[in-house]
């Protein structure tokens, strides 16, 4: 018998002790997703008619020539090519973010990675590289891990990817930016990463992609991608949740 079919043999009892579960309420479920309620409560950020620098839905521009850009993008252009998002940070997509953040979900990842390729699309088959915009190291000290590191070690092995987590370093630890304006959490953010001197040579020129659990105005992902350009890396960006709807904040 070849290990395939034995595996095959005990998928119904290793279902039977280890049921599957929904990442968010912990309900049963038939896949490894999420259960109907949740599900319901999903946003995702699909078709054409997203903002090509950040990923959420946008009007068509004016001009057939002209990008396609949300109103914040078209106002600030941000400091990367293309960016994506799987999902609005709200309902399925809050939950999911705040359990592998907060509670420590670390199954939840490999999910989640999923999503992302799926909303990447052609910024994953085109980068050369998937780098996380890492938190600094007393954080991920104090968390025992790192979601921005978890999801983009995730997204570079489905997508065949280097994983270059090294890229990007995190010079200093930047207060929560939970309750700031944009502008004040770009100001927070200033000067955060860095590119080690050693690595510049074998970045310059290459198409790097850029990855976070959460997006709220863009400003972690801006600080990482400024370090990268100014290393003269190519770079677009990718976040599990973007915050759509100016109520939410991702804290």
């Amino acid at each position: 018998m070849t290990r395939a079919a034995a595996l095959r043999l005990l998928t119904p009892l290793s279902d039977l002790l280890f049921p599957r579960l929904c990442p968010i309420c912990e309900a049963e479920t038939e896949d490894e997703g999420l259960c109907g309620p949740c599900w319901r409560e999903a946003r995702f950020f699909e078709g054409p008619e997203l903002c090509e620098a950040c990923g959420v839905p946008a009007e068509a521009p004016l001009w057939p020539e002209t990008r396609r850009l949300c109103p914040d993008c078209f106002k600030r252009p941000p400091p990367w090519e293309r960016g994506r998002a799987a999902m609005a940070y709200r309902g399925a997509g809050r939950a999911l973010a705040l359990a592998l953040k907060r509670a420590d979900r670390l199954e939840a990842a490999p999910l989640m990675a999923r999503w992302m390729a799926r909303a990447a699309g052609p910024l994953l088959e085109e980068c050369e590289a998937v780098a996380p915009a890492s938190a600094h190291w007393r954080r991920t000290l104090r968390r025992r891990f790192d979601p921005a590191a978890e999801l983009a070690r995730a997204l570079a092995r489905l997508g065949g990817k280097p994983y270059r987590p090294e890229w990007l370093r995190r010079l200093r630890a930047t207060p929560s930016q939970g309750g700031l304006t944009a502008e004040e959490r770009r100001a927070n953010l200033v000067g955060a990463f860095a590119v080690p001197e050693r690595f510049r040579a074998e970045i310059r020129g290459r198409r790097v992609l850029i990855v976070d659990d959460v997006s709220t105005t863009g400003a972690t992902l801006g600080a990482a991608a400024q370090a990268l350009t100014a290393a003269g890396a190519r770079v677009d960006v990718l976040a599990f949740a973007r915050v759509w709807d100016a109520e939410e904040d991702a804290e």
